[in-house]
């Protein structure tokens, strides 16, 4: 296969040449290069005088892929890198892979370079269909190939996960006629909510505060160091009457728990704060899920250790996570549901500024059988005029 010079969006791709091995080298010591791709660690001179003289242009000669530089087309500068990782020509199929170079960030260069070697690729190979994988958490390459046409279809086990990376990916997929056209801004563009929620997921954890008389609580993300408290939560028997929680609770489903929070965050599917005192003991926790068919809608679902209850904690915990999923995810409404009798859980939500709506009959499944649930909601200027 003989290598080809693409120009489009202002961009050039065009093949790997020995004098980039400088660029390549400093490119690849950033930290999100070697967090989220499969560069050897430490990137050594070599690696890089190795990938532009021996691996990317084998790849060309022998049709098993298509390596591209990506540049700036007037000034020539090196900007990153994109291309067709592997080629699978009896499926007519390929796997599309690209890195950023820190020095050209903020320019959606990702989704330009994909779009234009998408368009070479169905058009001059004939492909019939381009995957794209990442590391669950990788939210800067997933926004750069939903903004390149891709459908993320799901996720999947990596088969070669990066060092000290996630094990679980997301795949996507891109057919012909889907590539946007350049300069296109679809639902992923600039200043829309998935970009704004990529930005967010794709940082680590926030931490948030708030007041209940005179402690001050910091709201952080679980570790192993609220195991314990969490189990004690948990085997309350007040706990046990009004939630789902297994019963008896374990310290692996405790494990299980701080799992699904990682692996939630990750996602971009949802926040879960451990709320801690003054000390950093566990006193409650309090889970913000962002629905999956409407973007706008979240939901909340919280626990308060028994040592910490009516202390005023688990509501005033409740409407700084609210205030900042409206601030920060761009949420319109934040629903609550409770077992028709948990007075305390409503009266929590109340305190938060969360509106009772009614009952919806059926609503919950609570241990085999399903039970009416309270149903509330808050919205942005619910919270209007309250201190946080």
């Amino acid at each position: 296969m003989e290598p080809v010079e693409i120009i489009e969006d202002g961009l050039l791709l065009r093949p790997w040449r020995p004098a980039d091995a400088g660029d390549v080298h400093r490119a690849c010591q950033d930290p999100n290069i070697q967090r989220w791709t499969t560069v050897p660690r430490p990137y050594l001179p070599e690696h890089a005088v190795g990938f532009v003289t021996d691996v990317a242009p084998r790849g060309w000669a022998e049709g098993t892929s298509a390596a591209f530089a990506v540049c700036d087309a007037d000034s020539g500068e090196l900007l990153g890198s994109c291309g067709l990782v592997s080629i699978n020509h009896a499926l007519r199929s390929a796997e599309i892979g690209y890195w950023t170079a820190p020095w050209a960030r903020g320019r959606n260069l990702a989704a330009r370079a994909t779009r234009a070697v998408a368009r070479w690729a169905f058009d001059r190979l004939e492909l019939r269909r381009i995957i794209w994988q990442a590391g669950l958490g990788n939210h800067a390459s997933r926004l750069a190939a939903l903004r390149s046409g891709f459908h993320v279809d799901g996720r999947l086990r990596l088969a070669a996960p990066p060092p000290e990376g996630p094990t679980d990916g997301w795949i996507g997929s891109l057919l012909p006629g889907e590539v946007p056209e350049p300069g296109a801004v679809g639902p992923a563009g600039p200043g829309t909510l998935l970009a704004r929620r990529a930005a967010v997921f794709g940082r680590p954890h926030p931490e948030l505060f708030a007041t209940a008389g005179p402690v001050e609580l910091r709201l952080r993300a679980m570790d192993e160091r609220d195991l314990d408290a969490v189990v004690a939560t948990c085997r309350d028997p007040e706990t046990v009457r009004w939630t789902s929680v297994p019963d008896p609770y374990q310290r692996s489903d405790a494990e299980a728990y701080l799992a699904y929070h990682r692996s939630t965050w990750a996602d971009g599917r949802a926040a879960c704060f451990a709320v801690v005192d003054p000390d950093d003991t566990y006193v409650a926790n309090v889970d913000l899920r962002i629905s999956p068919v409407d973007p706008a809608l979240g939901d909340v679902g919280f626990l308060t250790a028994p040592h910490a209850r009516g202390r005023g904690y688990l509501p005033a915990a409740l409407a700084a996570v609210g205030a900042w999923g409206f601030t920060t995810l761009g949420l319109a409404r934040i629903e609550w549901r409770a077992n028709v009798g948990n007075t305390a859980s409503r009266r929590a939500a109340e305190k938060a500024g969360f509106r009772m709506e009614g009952v919806s009959r059926g609503a919950i499944v609570f241990r085999d059988t399903r039970v009416d649930a309270w149903v509330g909601a808050l919205l942005a200027g619910d919270q209007a005029g309250q201190s946080i």
